[in-house]
């Protein structure tokens, strides 16, 4: 399954680009995510562990595994990771390529991100839209937490004094998430119907 969404961070590309090699710093914007240890491989490249945890409505899901970063490209702005766990108690796996490249706006930095997600077991009951909703909403999320961290750093303090983000709250996702699948379908069945001002 594609997805792909974007956000717009008011802060300088090269800035923005910094912070995306700070991983750990990455990995606390991102709600339920948390790294358990950092491994160096024998061809230079670093592996992560560590745990996502997320509830999609009565199922809460929380997923162990790894995350790689096989691409950083600094002259085009662009990092790809992957990433693949299994939820610890046996109910799927996951299996994540993420792309994200960054462009500078008149504002800041748009950050779009393709991601190519394979899910099996429980969370695969989901459809698209609403797997894309989540994801949607976790996006946002992310990058204001991002933001604060950069505006943080930039006033002189230390990670430990920003909040990590809050758990990925299900109840939370799940409105966000029903109130785009809501607006979707009024923009598709009613807005084509309204009268054009003459």
């Amino acid at each position: 399954m594609l997805i792909k969404s974007d956000f717009e961070v008011p802060q300088p590309i090269d800035k923005v680009w910094s912070f995306f090699d700070d991983i750990p710093q990455v990995a606390a914007c991102l709600p339920g995510a948390e790294l358990t240890d950092e491994q160096q491989s024998d061809d230079g490249s670093q592996k992560f562990l560590g745990r996502v945890g997320i509830r999609m409505g009565p199922v809460k899901l929380q997923f162990a595994g790894t995350a790689t970063i096989v691409e950083r490209d600094d002259a085009a702005k662009r990092v790809v990771v992957d990433a693949s766990g299994a939820d610890e108690r046996g109910r799927g796996q996951a299996s994540m390529l993420v792309t994200a490249t960054l462009a500078p706006t008149a504002s800041g930095t748009k950050v779009d991100v393709v991601q190519d997600l394979q899910l099996s077991g429980a969370a695969a009951q989901y459809g698209r839209g609403m797997i894309s909703d989540v994801t949607s909403v976790l996006m946002r999320d992310f990058a204001g937490n991002m933001q604060r961290r950069i505006e943080a750093a930039d006033q002189g303090l230390s990670p430990d004094q920003v909040a990590n983000a809050a758990p990925a709250s299900g109840l939370a996702i799940g409105l966000r998430a029903m109130r785009m699948a809501l607006m979707r379908v009024f923009r598709r069945f009613f807005l084509p119907y309204q009268p054009n001002p003459s």
